[in-house]
């Protein structure tokens, strides 16, 4: 393995032009620079530089090694760096709920990654079923899903605003004897809480639009294809909401929860708030 100290020695003489000025630059005398020089050229097996009085440049192979030895001298200074960061844990894998990735939120994310350069954040965008599941296993550190209203084991919850809508150019006929449901696939807290709600009300209902996309089930809604549940955020104007006049009561109350791994790391935590605020934000300005 190549010595870095050695590598350092190397390349501040190819800079400095000469061993006395390298010498100065990394605290060495100039002898001990030429002789770092010399067990450098011993371990490639190649002679590095041309000496030609108090002129120094590099052979062709130390013009080989210079390319290599400036990149492992940097990659080790940002190793250095990342771990003397408070953030030297790396990376913090986000699990978000799509409507939330289609809003806002992208801007908050983005800002807090220009304020961690050194922290790699990697955010997955799926239904809340996923991301509820991939927390419990382990792969995700953090996650902002939706659920059932109630449970108390979350850093923060906001009960969540939704509703049913149909198409605003071509509303489906809310009368009709089976009701036409646009949603998410089998397991969407949404869907179920449609067909739990139709039910109870002895209303037949049929599947006529499926998508694991967010932008998919607000494009069939807006052409009409059925009725839905969506959130407040994922309301689009050429939606039309409905209510109890219209034989659409509310669902259950559903609400948006934020939860960390256990033993979740301090930047972690302090994204955790970030999002919170986030959160608290939408609140205030929907109140």
């Amino acid at each position: 393995m190549l010595d870095l100290e050695l590598l350092r020695s190397f390349v501040s003489v190819v800079e400095a032009g000469g061993f006395t000025r390298a010498g100065e630059r990394v605290h060495r005398t100039q002898s001990t620079v030429s002789q770092q020089i010399k067990r450098l050229e011993e371990d490639v097996g190649q002679v590095l530089l041309h000496r030609d009085g108090k002129d120094v440049r590099p052979t062709e192979a130390g013009e080989r090694l210079l390319f290599y030895a400036r990149r492992l001298l940097s990659l080790a200074e940002e190793a250095r760096d990342v771990l003397r960061q408070p953030d030297g844990e790396g990376a913090i894998r986000l699990g978000i709920p799509e409507d939330f990735a289609a809003y806002r939120l992208a801007k908050l994310l983005g800002a807090f990654s220009r304020s961690h350069p050194r922290l790699r954040l990697d955010v997955r965008a799926d239904q809340s079923k996923h991301l509820a599941r991939d927390l419990e296993r382990g792969e995700l550190d953090l996650a902002l899903y939706k659920r059932e209203a109630g449970a108390k084991d979350a850093i923060a919850v906001w009960p969540e605003r939704v509703h049913w809508v149909t198409s605003k150019s071509h509303p489906v006929d809310v009368t009709v004897s089976s009701v036409p449901l646009i949603g998410f696939p089998l397991g969407c807290i949404y869907r179920a809480g449609a067909i739990h709600a139709l039910e109870s009300a002895g209303r037949a209902w049929h599947t006529a639009y499926t998508s694991s996309s967010l932008a998919g089930i607000q494009a069939a809604v807006a052409a009409g294809m059925g009725l839905s549940i969506l959130s407040e955020m994922a309301i689009q104007p050429d939606h039309r909401v409905l209510t109890a006049k219209d034989g659409f009561a509310p669902i259950n109350r559903t609400e948006v929860a934020l939860m960390a791994a256990p033993g979740a790391s301090p930047a972690t935590l302090r994204l955790a708030d970030r999002l919170a605020e986030f959160c608290d934000d939408v609140q205030a300005k929907a109140a």
